[in-house]
């Protein structure tokens, strides 16, 4: 024994000098070097959606869309990498496979990104982004689609980051953040799969939050939110301000104000709050839309939601620091057919609206139609990689170009399968 003890010592020491398999909290698995300067883990992301439109009726006046198509949708399909170098650097390459036509062009880059966390080492909370990122404009963006309340955000935080925030931009910022506070600064370009040969869209946005209360069971949190448009895309300035009614089964936007050109400019000023008291959760925010075209004098609109949510099981949504939002439910006891958990269940409701009616008549007219969503949800999660969602919408729909009503009513329910580590 005392001959093969110094032997032993020796095996874990070259052990303890070698790269090594590690595991996150969220079960992410990876490898990491000996002194955890360096490392690599996989993540990925599964969304897949199944819906049907159970009534849709457009009004008497409106020549399409004669129906909406119901259906499936791999909403995300995402794998990818994210790590660390030389302990200051984290990077992300991440590809999304989904079959939503949101990511447009031929890219599959949802992420190509590398971030300087230095400073944060040093003592001072400043971190800076380039690359392809998920923008934390507006607090459900800064929210990951693996925590949102619903299957989709609300049509109010879609056409505020159509502006020139949003997933799968282009972006260099800094931002900085501690336990209550967070700011953020970018510049934002086109998205991944643009064409980048008929003008460059160009943006700014701020976002600053602060958790005026902070508790193990409770928290009131509050924030601002701008941006502004510096150039539109194309050769002659064009903006589409367009969304689907909050579901991405039918490719179909009721809500658009169709291709408008010589924009020279614009702007989405916001305000969000939430707060939470043990099971119970309730989010806000509210959009403020400016829109500047030559010749032509300002359009303005206006949108936003309300949403809460309450946990059966008894669980809550916690703060996250490092992106100024709220993560999603982790289940205290997860399923197990041996009887020991069922896992969290959540139950949502969430009332969204938005007007893009301006100058109905005028020589500056935009009728993009006016919206208002009802949603109510039931989440399951089973455990910390899974969750079931099953999403009811009512919706309304009013579109007036040239004063003439061309809207629709529908009702929808869709569910969604999600597997993300």
């Amino acid at each position: 024994a005392q001959a093969q003890a110094p032997q032993a010592a020796a095996a874990q020491a070259a052990a303890k000098s070698e790269p090594h398999v590690a595991e996150t909290k969220g079960h992410r698995f990876g490898l990491e070097s000996a002194d955890g300067q360096y490392s690599i883990y996989l993540t990925g992301r599964l969304h897949f959606d199944m819906g049907d439109y159970l009534d849709y009726h457009k009004n008497s006046k409106a020549t399409t869309p004669s129906d909406l198509t119901s259906g499936v949708n791999a909403r995300r399909a995402r794998i990818g990498v994210v790590g660390t170098f030389a302990g200051d650097w984290d990077y992300g390459l991440i590809a999304d496979f989904g079959g939503s036509t949101d990511v447009g062009g031929p890219s599959y880059i949802e992420n190509a990104y590398v971030t300087y966390n230095g400073f944060k080492k040093a003592g001072t909370p400043l971190a800076f982004d380039l690359g392809y990122i998920d923008t934390p404009f507006t607090l459900d963006e800064a929210t990951s689609s693996n925590d949102i309340m619903f299957m989709e955000r609300s049509s109010a935080q879609v056409i505020a980051t159509e502006f020139g925030a949003g997933d799968n931009r282009s972006a260099f910022g800094l931002r900085s953040n501690n336990d209550r506070y967070w700011f953020g600064l970018y510049g934002t370009g086109p998205t991944s799969g643009a064409t980048h040969t008929t003008g460059e869209p160009y943006a700014v946005f701020g976002r600053f939050t602060y958790q005026l209360l902070q508790g193990p069971d409770y928290s009131l949190h509050l924030g601002v939110n701008a941006l502004q448009m510096l150039k539109a895309a194309g050769p002659t300035n064009d903006l589409t301000l367009s969304d689907r009614p909050e579901l991405r089964i039918d490719p179909t936007s009721l809500l658009s104000t169709g291709a408008l050109s010589n924009v020279s400019g614009g702007g989405v000023y916001g305000v969000e709050a939430a707060a939470g008291f043990q099971s119970l959760y309730l989010q806000g925010e509210y959009f403020h839309y400016v829109l500047n075209r030559e010749g032509l004098s300002s359009n303005t609109f206006n949108g936003g939601y309300v949403e809460g949510s309450w946990t059966l099981t008894g669980e809550h949504r916690k703060y996250n620091p490092s992106t100024g939002a709220y993560s999603g439910i982790t289940p205290d006891h997860p399923f197990a057919l041996s009887g020991a958990g069922f896992g969290a269940f959540e139950l949502a409701v969430r009332y969204s609206e938005i007007d893009l009616d301006d100058a109905v008549g005028g020589a500056n007219a935009v009728g993009g139609g006016r919206q208002s969503v009802y949603t109510l949800g039931l989440n399951w999660y089973p455990n910390a990689n899974m969750r079931f969602m099953l999403d009811y919408l009512h919706g309304t729909v009013h579109r007036s170009p040239a004063g003439t009503d061309l809207g629709a009513n529908f009702d929808a329910i869709a569910a969604r399968t999600q597997i993300a580590f």
